[in-house]
């Protein structure tokens, strides 16, 4: 039952994507474009996203043992230090959605949609997380 539910969500979640346009790379790149041909609906996507995880988010972080509605249990970062390490990440996962115009899991949702060429994207997105487990022994 658990691995239906999460099969039905996943699928949710996909097509909430190809709805808001979160799978479509102009669109990502046009929100991007804050000087030239913005569109800022991805803003309202984002903010229903953060409206639709704060509670359940909160109720994770003030757990002393946060788990699923399956009692699985959330493994919760536990590092609040923002250092050069988490810069350096958060930039250049800023540069590569900048460039390709895509987020990692619409890039999954592309593929379904028949644009074959994300398959670069995701290629490279592996090897960065192989990159990053190595060099960071995880």
């Amino acid at each position: 039952m658990k691995n239906v539910l999460a099969f039905l969500f996943g699928s949710l979640f996909s097509v909430g994507l190809m709805f808001s346009g979160m799978s479509n790379p102009q669109k990502v790149i046009d929100f991007l474009d804050i000087f030239g041909n913005w569109d800022a609906s991805l803003a309202f996507v984002m903010m229903g996203a953060i409206t639709v995880a704060f509670i359940p988010f909160q109720k994770a972080v003030r757990s002393s043992v946060p788990t699923t509605v399956f009692n699985q249990p959330i493994d919760l970062p536990r590092n609040n230090k923002i250092d050069a390490k988490l810069i350096t990440g958060a930039l250049m996962f800023g540069a590569g959605w900048g460039i390709a115009g895509v987020c990692p899991a619409p890039s999954f949702t592309l593929i379904g949609l028949g644009h074959y060429q994300v398959l670069y994207f995701i290629v490279a997105m592996l090897a960065g997380v192989l990159i990053h487990r190595k060099w960071s022994g995880a």
